[in-house]
């Protein structure tokens, strides 16, 4: 891909993506949301578009659910191969946005907040980022890509109040300096807010989610963090962790011959860095947490509650990863739950009701 018929087959597409006004576009009187004035957001990830594997459209079911369950946020990981081309940039399928028009307009019916995740950007995935032909921090064209992208998602959702939607740029970026993190992301910012200038923005922490990022503290943007540690606890036995297949049974607290780690030790490492950006003003969201269905149910429960407390004391909202799947509450194929039969899917109401017990 030559970076010059990018820029101008791209310019193309963002105009022609920005004439399709989708019917999310509802006129009504809501809230006024603001970097510095959010909501306490909790509720679930939804995958349907999160690896670029499938690219099946949102459930209005799920929505429902996390309304009468009391649930107010659901945050979409989304790869750019759902709507574009790993091969050429410049392309954008209305087909896929249509359906993310759809997931925004159950959110507003149900009034469950939609945050708009690139999980895969182009030119960067926390999981298989070598298959960018592009990487995100090191090219333009990468960077040029990934402004195109989010500049037309802006164009198109301008005008939809910050209480329905919310933009997370980039999710958990790698372990890289902010000299390197920010100019990038905030060209992405910027980009954004010359096409939609209120749009609230959610700014991933850099070491996949974990550090805050202290240059940004000013910029007017949430951040989000993360809530799996310590690993040995959430992602017991997971296929893509290299090494889990082989670590101890887990408990909660955790005793390794290292270390206890407990909820001071939870407190000390996921709370208290987070402390120099939330004293200069910024919002805190966790963006994902939870645990692998590996992890027997009663440690998994014991640790997140403890988990839960810790971001009642602070003030924080998060978003469990998943709804439906191997971290959530529905369909989660532990072997050590009794589930309830509830329309059409097995729920785990033991972590749903410890989740309840938190909103």
């Amino acid at each position: 891909m030559r970076r010059r018929s990018f820029v101008k087959a791209g310019a193309a597409s963002a105009v022609l993506a920005a004439t399709g006004l989708p019917s999310c576009k509802i006129s009504r009187q809501v809230p006024e949301v603001t970097a510095d004035n959010i909501p306490m957001w909790k509720g679930f990830n939804l995958l349907e578009k999160f690896d670029g594997q499938s690219n099946k459209p949102y459930r209005e079911s799920d929505f429902k659910m996390m309304a009468d369950w009391g649930f107010n946020f659901a945050r979409l990981p989304m790869s750019y191969w759902t709507w574009g081309d790993v091969n050429d940039w410049s392309k954008i399928d209305e087909a896929t946005l249509k359906h993310i028009d759809e997931a925004i307009n159950y959110g507003q019916k149900h009034r469950v907040h939609v945050n708009l995740n690139f999980h895969r950007a182009p030119g960067y995935c926390i999981n298989g980022g070598d298959l960018e032909p592009y990487q995100l921090f090191e090219d333009e064209e990468a960077q040029d890509a990934t402004r195109f992208h989010w500049r037309t998602f802006a164009k198109r959702y301008q005008g939809i109040p910050n209480y329905d939607l919310s933009f997370d740029l980039l999710n958990e970026p790698p372990f890289i300096p902010e000299a390197q993190h920010n100019p990038v992301m905030l060209s992405v910012i910027e980009a954004i807010r010359d096409a939609d200038p209120d749009r609230l923005i959610v700014v991933d922490g850099l070491a996949v989610g974990r550090d805050p990022i202290i240059g940004f503290a000013d910029k007017n943007v949430v951040q989000s963090t993360r809530g799996y540690d310590p690993m040995r606890v959430s992602h017991h036995e997971a296929s893509w962790i290299p090494g889990s297949d082989i670590w101890p049974e887990p408990t909660w607290p955790l005793t390794t011959d290292e270390e206890t780690v407990d909820q001071a030790k939870l407190r000390q490492q996921l709370i208290e860095p987070w402390q120099t950006v939330v004293t200069q003003g910024v919002k805190v969201h966790v963006g994902e947490w939870g645990a692998y269905n590996q992890t027997p149910h009663e440690v998994a429960l014991a640790w997140m509650e403890d988990l839960l407390q810790l971001w009642q004391e602070a003030g924080w909202g998060w978003a469990l990863w998943n709804l439906r799947g191997s971290f959530g509450v529905l369909d989660s194929g532990r072997e050590d739950v009794e589930y309830e039969d509830y329309q059409g899917h097995k729920l785990d109401r033991k972590m749903l009701e410890l989740l309840q017990a938190y909103l």
